[in-house]
């Protein structure tokens, strides 16, 4: 089979895979790349989700990238605003000339011998096999499927006569105007659904076996477009940035500390915002667990509470008996009528992208390893992945990912490294799953992710301001960072030219 080589392979063409390739192009300006994606469009989470109201839940100053200045009042932004501005970073930094769309990666393997990856990809819809080496692998293919959310085995589903949609999975004909609709879950995705498919629909009830932290915001912030309109584009983008980061982490650090004042809080702020509705927030908005125990989730502009306010929206805290022909029978006994159920409930994860991985032959599985500062893996050669927090945008750490791979291939062509890996030589690290947080969708694939080491450097502290100092401006080599040169008869393979390229 022909192979294509190049320096560095990027799987993803979505925020983190886009922010990628930027900063190999500032960075890496004589290094060869190329993105795959599986899709026919650039953009992740941000093209294929098309459900109603689809925004981000993190402010555009911390969610955008940071070479990038966020010009737009909106600082809780629409997804199709966000969709334009990745499209637009792409063009300007060069990014959609290197991006080979219809590629799914399938399978990677790394071979000590040539000090390269050989990267299987599925291409087009006759899912022809093409293959890549390349000496750098980075994945920036998300944490989810893109197959398809998670659908529970709902009991009674077969009769339910009216349309069940996923939101992953959104109808583009899909017509809800006077229809009952009901959504099923209270995360992010519900708590965005709700309010916008209230403003068409007869009546919207959000079923939720229990509650979740919801905290109403303007989608933008005065002191922030103060900043944006009397200063220069990138200093006023950074300090809002700065500005947000430092609210984020102190909110998530002292909800951690100090619980039940926050809760208090946020159930005061609650009451007010659903004054006159006739919502019980002791009963639909007091969840069981701490803040930040589960994601926050955020309220553009209070929209939820406005909805319910109005009564064009409703919350519902029950179980789930059966599905009827005409709706849900609920275990109080009562039943929700409706035309169109929308199962909010999740995504189904994967680990890099669930593509299947051998190193020198063996098999390697993700959720048998430990990762290194969050984005490398114990005893992987030239491997690294983009994630970002759960407590803040996602791009804060991906983009800190991303300086820190072009600074990691950059000190090995500078000291005539081919390969490095880290090495765990430390017995007392203990291993932690790799996110805590409580969340169903996380609790299902725990034991596919790889884990987090008990302290540095193989600890994840979901912490920007420490990571910048770990990531940005700490040392590339520690005691578990190793750095290999490669045999003489490979470097002097590597220095003839490639005979057959596709």
């Amino acid at each position: 089979m022909p192979s294509e080589h190049f320096d560095i392979l990027v799987v993803g063409a979505g925020l983190s895979g886009i922010d990628a390739g930027a900063h190999l192009g500032m960075s890496c300006p004589d290094k060869t790349f190329a993105i795959l994606d599986g899709r026919d469009r650039l953009g992740g989470t941000w093209d294929l989700f098309r459900y109603p109201g689809v925004r981000s839940d993190s402010d555009m100053y911390t969610l955008g990238f940071p070479f990038k200045p966020w010009n737009n009042k909106k600082s809780i932004a629409p997804g199709d605003m966000i969709l334009d501005y990745i499209k637009e970073t792409a063009i300007e930094f060069g990014v959609n000339e290197r991006i080979r769309y219809n590629h799914s990666v399938k399978h990677a393997s790394w071979s000590t011998d040539t000090c390269q990856w050989t990267v299987q990809s599925e291409v087009g819809p006759d899912k022809e096999l093409v293959e890549y080496t390349c000496n750098f692998l980075y994945m920036c293919s998300g944490y989810y499927s893109y197959e398809g959310g998670y659908m529970p085995d709902y009991p009674g589903i077969e009769n339910y006569q009216g349309q069940m949609i996923h939101p992953q999975k959104w109808p583009d004909d899909l017509d809800y105007n006077d229809k009952r609709v009901v959504v099923i879950g209270s995360g992010a995705t519900a708590v965005t659904l709700v309010p916008a498919m209230a403003e068409k629909a007869a009546n919207v009830q959000m079923l939720q076996r229990s509650p979740t932290y919801v905290l109403g915001l303007p989608d933008w912030d005065p002191l922030s477009e103060a900043l944006r309109l009397l200063l220069p584009a990138n200093i006023a983008s950074g300090i809002n940035r700065l500005k947000n980061v430092w609210l984020a982490v102190g909110f998530f650090e002292f909800a951690r500390k100090y619980p039940n004042p926050v809760r208090k809080v946020i159930r005061a702020i609650n009451k007010r915002q659903l004054r006159g509705s006739g919502c019980d927030v002791d009963v639909h908005f007091n969840p069981r667990y701490n803040p930040w125990e589960e994601r926050l989730c955020l309220a553009a502009n209070s929209d939820i509470f406005k909805a319910i306010r109005k009564g064009k929206a409703e919350v519902v805290t029950d179980h789930i008996d059966t599905f009827t022909e005409n709706g849900i029978k609920l275990k109080s006994g009562a039943e929700l009528e409706a035309d169109i159920v929308v199962s909010a409930t999740g995504l189904n994860l994967v680990p890099l992208g669930g593509v299947s991985f051998d190193v020198d032959g063996e098999q390697w599985l993700p959720g048998k390893s430990m990762t290194y500062k969050g984005m490398m893996f114990r005893d992987v050669p030239n491997l690294a992945m983009a994630s970002g927090y759960t407590n803040a945008s996602w791009t804060l750490k991906c983009d800190l990912t991303s300086k820190y791979v072009c600074r990691l291939i950059n000190h090995m062509q500078e000291n005539g490294f081919q390969y490095c890996v880290p090495v765990n030589n430390d017995p007392t690290i203990e291993e932690l799953p790799f996110v805590d947080l409580q969340s169903g969708y996380v609790q299902r694939a725990v034991d596919l992710f790889p884990k987090q080491g008990s302290k540095a450097p193989w600890r994840l502290y979901q912490n920007y301001v420490k990571d910048i100092f770990s990531l940005k401006y700490g040392t590339l080599q520690d005691e578990a960072m190793q750095f290999k040169k490669a045999s003489a008869d490979v470097l002097e393979t590597a220095d003839k030219p490639e005979l057959d390229v596709a």
